[in-house]
């Protein structure tokens, strides 16, 4: 069977499949996603040989960046965490059949607004395995047939997980074909799945902006995205400066290669002496490269000059972009113009300056006193994520359980007929 067959034949199953998904009970799905966390522990030392060699194929092409093998890599921590994401996906309240709005009119016509799955998701990823299980379960859970489409450095780690999967909840009664696989590593595999807008509902992709783009670009089915995450922490002159250091570090330091780190720091005119001096020293002593405005390099000395690039620049990497602004209104003005919309903290004791910039700043998430790594579907208590969006239409930040469904219109009726 030819590439495209193949994948048009995926995608038809798929769609099959949906329907049986849609009406699967809660009680299977919770049952199958608890069987499937035990599965992956269980068959762990399987998992990590796979991924093994996923990770010697990627240092044996090498130009791999250090941020992308680490998304790449799995351990036994990161295999429990993706079980405990399974479990606690189980634990969460089925959103399929909430009654969202229920109203009776005046003919007697009773009309009731109720969550539905969405039916095929694809989802197109690079690296990280551990997004292989949150998606299945949260499309198990919310009732959808999912079809994966992972990265080729990840493909032996993704192939493994599946099959693991895919095997116990096809048990515990789950349609087989509600959760599927592109195996193939050619890149025309995602043009054909993108062609697929009679069976596929939408697609999400996760990766890098060259990939969301692209999946943009070519796609004919509706795509939920986010392109860059460039993330900003102000530190306002009210701000408690022990507590914004160790916000600051986290942001940026605790896992710098991923979308919620902190890329760009600002600090208030008044707070620059006080502040930038410690906080540089903590960022270098981890060995962050730091790129400063003038006035930051007139604080701190031996710094390298940012340029206008810079404050545009998602590094994924221990690189960070620092300015101090005259103001919070400066703040303020400077994200809502160089960032992505994905995440932005404020480190303020100011209730109001805290309030405006709420109000002001258009980010999908926004934080108070707190570090932007907390942007993330498990960290919400999503029990995982199915990916991150900056769109402003059906879903907007971390998406889960409930962004993963649409309603329809039940109207019951005793034999009214509109005059």
């Amino acid at each position: 069977m030819g590439l495209d067959s193949q994948i048009v034949n995926m995608a038809k199953t798929a769609r099959a499949a949906s329907y049986k998904m849609a009406i699967v009970s809660q009680e299977a799905k919770n049952r199958a996603l608890r069987l499937m966390a035990k599965a992956l522990i269980g068959e762990s030392r399987y998992l990590l040989s796979e991924n093994r060699k996923d990770l010697a194929a990627a240092a044996a092409k090498k130009g791999y960046s250090k941020a992308l093998l680490d998304r790449l890599s799995l351990n036994a921590g990161r295999i429990e965490n993706m079980a405990k994401c399974l479990l606690e996906t189980a634990a969460l309240k089925d959103p399929v059949g909430e009654v969202l709005k229920s109203l009776k009119r005046p003919n007697g016509l009773t009309i009731k607004k109720v969550r539905t799955p969405i039916g095929v998701v694809g989802i197109i990823f690079e690296a990280r395995p551990n997004v292989t299980s949150d998606c299945i379960g949260l499309c198990l859970k919310s009732g959808n047939a999912v079809i994966l489409k992972g990265g080729r450095e990840a493909i032996r780690s993704n192939t493994a997980i599946v099959k693991i999967l895919k095997s116990v909840a096809q048990k515990a009664g789950v349609p087989a074909d509600g959760i599927q696989l592109v195996s193939s590593t050619d890149h025309k595999a995602v043009d054909i799945l993108l062609a697929q807008e009679k069976y596929i509902d939408l697609v999400i992709p996760r990766g890098g902006e060259q990939l969301i783009r692209l999946v943009v670009e070519k796609s004919r089915i509706p795509v939920i995205k986010h392109y860059k995450g460039i993330c900003h922490v102000y530190v306002s002159d009210k701000a408690d400066m022990a507590m914004a250091r160790k916000i600051c570090f986290n942001a940026k330091v605790q896992r710098p290669g991923v979308c919620n780190a902190m890329e760009t720091m600002l600090v208030h005119q008044n707070a620059a002496k006080r502040f930038l001096p410690m906080m540089i020293d903590d960022f270098k002593k981890a060995g962050v490269e730091i790129r400063g405005c003038p006035l930051t390099r007139r604080v701190v000395k031996g710094i390298k000059a940012a340029n206008a690039q810079d404050w545009d620049e998602e590094y994924l990497d221990l690189i960070l972009s620092v300015k101090v602004v005259r103001d919070t209104n400066d703040a303020i003005e400077h994200i809502n113009a160089h960032s992505s919309h994905h995440s932005d903290a404020i480190v303020t004791k100011d209730v109001r300056e805290a309030d405006s910039f709420l109000k002001r700043v258009d980010s999908a998430c926004l934080f108070v006193n707190t570090s932007t790594r907390f942007s993330d579907g498990y960290q919400f208590g999503m029990g995982a994520e199915i990916g991150i969006s900056t769109d402003k239409l059906h879903a907007r930040g971390p998406m889960g359980l409930e962004e993963l469904t649409t309603y329809k219109y039940l109207v019951y009726g005793k034999g009214q007929l509109r005059q």
